[in-house]
């Protein structure tokens, strides 16, 4: 169906930084598959666990025990601050289970059943989840939304107060807004916010689906701010590339599912936990993080550089791995002038150009990306 406005490139393969369209081009790749291909396309580990998988079972069904669900679900619990993992294909499905799971705690508790959500927020496209979503254009042509949820301006202080006042089941909110910009989290703004959901006794719920598995610098954008939610939603890149989602939560909110309360067919089927355990294992025993932490320092440090000469561009903001350059302009013709240069980068809004190198990328790499880049914004000029 027409659902996507794609560009005129057909990628037939990648490996690491760099994709090969069916003409044979090569493209340095700043995408990373919208933030999935963290450890690079097709990273070996993550290939050999898959090819491994393939010579034992595809398939068999949440009705048995899964062996490699109770491993990655493990290292998951182990890595973070939550108790219980529920498995599932996609980023929109891992926070259906939290909307679902925060409504059945406030269900359990007889409270309120609403959630807070933020204007310029993006949550996914199902109907549940374009509704959590704050913004009309997502949402237009959908209605009658799913009742129950309203809309507060991101780090808002003001907003604070009306949290209080409204004292909803949960407040759900992206550590960094992807598709609303590239915009962080207020430090100060988001630990107030989570002090207030523990004294008034409302669900935290973070979605990590593009910030989570090491995009930011830690393995999740939440460590950065020394808060504990009680919910947080992951997909992307838990399984480089390869479909999986996951919920977690603290046990005494994941207490309220029960048998019967949700479910998946496919969710956290043997290959998914396959690619989702070697991608885990890639990152937290090697030195993977602390590396691309000096790389995403010299990214920003050369985006910064390339502000002061071209000035189509008006800030650069971000976190990590996961930058937005806002540009006088449209975005979506900086991304159709790196095409012509080789280079794929995307958009997070109308004037904003959004920037996923994956983990892997070398000092080689970030030099020919500036290079590039420069050359793109001479363009713009």
């Amino acid at each position: 169906m027409n659902t996507y406005n794609r560009y005129p490139v057909t990628i037939v393969s990648g490996k690491g930084c760099y994709v090969w369209d069916d003409q044979n081009n090569k493209y340095l790749d700043f995408t990373s598959g919208i933030a999935t291909c963290n450890l690079g396309h097709a990273p070996d580990g993550v290939k050999q666990a898959l090819v491994k998988q393939l010579d034992e079972i595809w398939h068999c069904s949440n009705l048995f025990h899964i062996p490699n669900q109770n491993t990655l679900g493990k290292l998951l619990v182990e890595h973070s601050c939550f108790d219980k993992v529920f498995f599932c294909n996609s980023g929109a499905e891992a926070n259906e289970a939290a909307i679902k799971l925060a409504r059945k705690y406030a269900y359990d508790h007889q409270k309120s059943k609403d959630i807070i959500t933020f204007t310029q927020s993006f949550h996914g496209r199902t109907m549940a989840t374009l509704t959590a979503t704050g913004q009309t254009k997502i949402q237009t042509g959908f209605s009658p939304l799913i009742p129950g949820f309203s809309y507060l301006s991101f780090n808002d202080f003001t907003a604070l107060n009306q949290i209080k006042e409204l004292k909803p089941a949960a407040v759900l909110l992206e550590i960094v807004q992807g598709e609303g910009g590239v915009i962080p989290a207020n430090p100060v703004w988001l630990k107030e916010l989570a002090k207030i959901c523990k004294t008034e006794h409302i669900l935290l719920i973070v979605d990590e689906i593009q910030t989570g598995i090491g995009r930011t610098g830690k393995l999740f954008a939440y460590e950065h701010y020394g808060i504990e939610p009680d919910i947080m939603t992951l997909a992307k890149g838990l399984g480089s590339g390869f479909p999986i989602g996951a919920m977690l939560a603290k046990k005494e909110v994941a207490a309220r599912f029960q048998p019967g309360s949700h479910g998946s067919t496919f969710g956290g089927n043997p290959l998914a936990t396959a690619a989702g355990i070697a991608t885990m294992n890639q990152i937290i025993q090697t030195d993977i993080l602390s590396s691309a932490k000096e790389q995403m320092d010299q990214l920003k440090e050369k985006l910064l550089e390339l502000k002061m000469r071209h000035t189509v561009i008006k800030e650069v903001r971000g976190l990590g791995f996961l930058l937005g350059v806002e540009i006088d302009g449209e975005a979506n013709k900086i991304v159709q002038l790196a095409i012509e240069e080789k280079l794929l980068v995307l958009t997070a809004g109308p004037h904003v150009v959004r920037i996923l190198p994956p983990l892997t990328v070398t000092s080689d790499d970030m030099k020919l990306f500036i290079e590039r880049f420069d050359k793109v914004l001479e363009k713009m000029e």
